[in-house]
């Protein structure tokens, strides 16, 4: 174990991630508000949208036009998810600041998620990463499934290294380990990110926990003990996954603030902002926030 980082920098994924699954179309002017509030929050990168098929994420058919409306904070990269070539070319138009491809550890999920196994998914990616290399625009990448499948059960934590050392090699700058059915826990955790960090730098590591059984921050919490300094969260804890069932939402923003706060950790996050922004989200959809701070706080 290392000591704890002395700064975590902050993934919000909630206007792609967390609301991506809602079935009531957000509108896009509150999609908008919900980014600025955020950027205003201090968070320095904020997953904004996903250029894919509307048809079957149809929560992001307005990407491009959230990307337009945006009032852009300097210091602050307004992130995309893009899952082929198409995608790519649309966050390129829309001048997102990065974008992100997303692959899973498990074959199972893989083809219920994008329709191909785990190696056709990397291959598929190899275009995408040459084109945004030739635009200069900085490419992440995500593994699902990291700490346990809906379909297979456990995941090896060798097989997780190997997707992340794939995507690694072909040039993402940072891979996000997420546990998307939330079943994970802190020694399990441990021994995943152990073994990524046999096969890439752990500076090069972020997380995205989903908090299904309650585990979220614990395992949060374990991933500083090893080294890792990047955390994805979800402002009100909004999110899920269709593909996984009983998977809750990503661990809250807030409670992930509030925890590294109370570590001496330094991130550059405003906490009664985030609180307001996640009201604010939380208002428009009609939904009780799942922040345990910021029900804490008096948000209902």
């Amino acid at each position: 174990m290392t000591r704890l980082p002395r700064f975590v920098r902050m993934v919000e994924v909630g206007p792609r991630d967390g609301l991506q699954n809602e079935k009531t179309i957000v509108p896009t002017a509150v999609k908008i508000a919900l980014v600025d509030r955020l950027a205003d929050a201090g968070l320095s990168v904020v997953e904004a949208g996903s250029f894919v098929s509307p048809k079957w994420v149809p929560q992001m058919g307005d990407s491009a036009e959230v990307f337009a409306g945006l009032t852009r904070k300097p210091g602050v990269r307004y992130a995309a998810l893009t899952p082929n070539l198409k995608g790519l070319e649309g966050a390129l138009a829309a001048k997102a600041d990065e974008v992100a491809v997303f692959g899973a550890a498990s074959e199972s999920f893989s083809q219920k998620n994008i329709n191909c196994s785990i190696a056709e998914s990397l291959d598929r990616f190899a275009p995408v990463m040459a084109q945004a290399k030739a635009a200069g625009v900085p490419v992440r990448g995500y593994v699902s499934c990291v700490l346990g499948c809906p379909y297979e059960g456990d995941i090896a934590p060798s097989a997780v290294a190997e997707v992340a050392a794939r995507l690694y090699a072909m040039g993402c700058y940072e891979i996000s380990l997420g546990d998307t059915i939330g079943t994970g826990t802190p020694a399990k955790a441990q021994a995943m990110i152990a073994a990524v960090a046999e096969r890439i730098p752990v500076d090069k590591i972020a997380v995205h926990f989903h908090d299904t059984y309650g585990q979220a921050l614990a395992n949060l919490y374990a991933a500083l003990q090893m080294g890792v300094a990047v955390v994805d969260s979800s402002v009100a804890g909004l999110g899920g996954c269709p593909y996984a069932k009983g998977a809750s939402g990503n661990v809250a923003s807030e409670d992930v603030l509030y925890m590294l706060n109370g570590l001496g950790i330094e991130t550059g996050v405003d906490l009664d902002r985030l609180i307001a922004a996640g009201a604010f989200i939380s208002d428009a959809i009609g939904r009780p926030t799942a922040s345990k701070v910021a029900r804490a706080r008096g948000c209902a």
